[in-house]
């Protein structure tokens, strides 16, 4: 980063910060050393946490709360990493608090990565955890959500989709966090030198490490021409965000095709900021809007006799 970084734009919060993340948190070349790091990291379990194969391919990171009675509501969490890297592991934190804070059973999918696996394979491994969280005898399948982070915000929406169209789930929200929805996203040239951990060049390569052969009509959430019937959406973004048009954008398209939608927009905010700065006051802010559109869902799947 340059000695002369001043900060300028970015929320006070997140200032200091942003003199360090990289704009590219990984790119082809370094692709094979970030996942041997992601391997080695975090290599212990958090007390509570099951970890369960639901196949030969998919298992999911169960979190429970610390205390429940009877089916609670559930949500599948989809972690992030341009479709190429992370694991479900790295939102342990994350996906504990929402059980806790919300008395909710969260189930984080490890989902099968690009270029190796790549569309409609992760897509289906969603898919899966979905119906196997759905049935789960714990669970609530009235008050189901999906949500996820960045790449995984995306295959959020895309399971939305699918689901609407497959069924046999009818999820209560769809819970996207700054999610990658468009293939066709460049950079904004005014805002592009605040980028950080994901910008164009990252988005190009990582999209097509997903798409593979498909059908970027098939596989790519804003290019789907038919919106409705899709679960309710509560989408955040970053001002500082490669994604923050097509978010918006996103929005008015569900808004417009009848889909309850809140959009959350963060004032100097990059991507992924709430979990580079869990701490920082923008982020438990951040947090605390998710947490209250799920309760406000999940309020709403409850039947007339509970």
């Amino acid at each position: 980063m340059s000695e002369f970084f001043s900060g300028e734009g970015f929320h006070p919060n997140l200032r200091r910060r942003a003199r360090f993340v990289p704009r590219q948190a990984v790119s082809e070349a370094t692709l094979p050393i970030v996942r041997r790091l992601h391997a080695l990291s975090g290599w212990r379990r958090p007390s509570g946490v099951e970890v369960v194969s639901i196949s030969r391919e998919v298992r999911v990171r169960v979190h429970r709360p610390a205390r429940s009675t009877g089916p609670v509501p559930g949500l599948l969490w989809i972690h992030g990493g341009g479709f190429v890297i992370g694991r479900a592991q790295q939102d342990d934190a994350l996906c504990s608090r929402f059980a806790n804070k919300l008395g909710i059973l969260v189930a984080a999918v490890d989902y099968r990565l690009a270029p190796e696996h790549p569309f409609p394979e992760p897509l289906e491994d969603c898919y899966s955890a979905l119906n196997w969280l759905a049935g789960h005898h714990e669970i609530d399948p009235t008050r189901l959500a999906i949500g996820g982070a960045s790449a995984g915000g995306g295959l959020a929406a895309a399971l939305a989709l699918l689901v609407r169209d497959r069924g046999p789930i009818t999820p209560a929200l769809q819970l996207l966090l700054y999610p990658m929805l468009d293939d066709r996203t460049v950079a904004r040239a005014e805002v592009a030198d605040r980028y950080r951990l994901w910008n164009a060049r990252s988005n190009r390569w990582g999209w097509a490490s997903y798409l593979g052969d498909a059908d970027p009509a098939l596989a790519v959430p804003a290019r789907n021409d038919d919106l409705t019937g899709v679960a309710p959406a509560w989408i955040g973004v970053g001002t500082y965000d490669l994604f923050h048009d097509e978010v918006l954008t996103y929005a008015q398209r569900l808004r417009a095709a009848g889909v309850e939608c809140d959009v959350e927009v963060v004032a100097g905010a990059f991507h992924a900021f709430d979990l580079i700065a869990p701490s920082a006051p923008i982020s438990r802010s951040f947090f605390a809007r998710q947490c209250e559109s799920l309760l406000t869902a999940f309020d709403a799947g409850r039947g007339p006799a509970e």
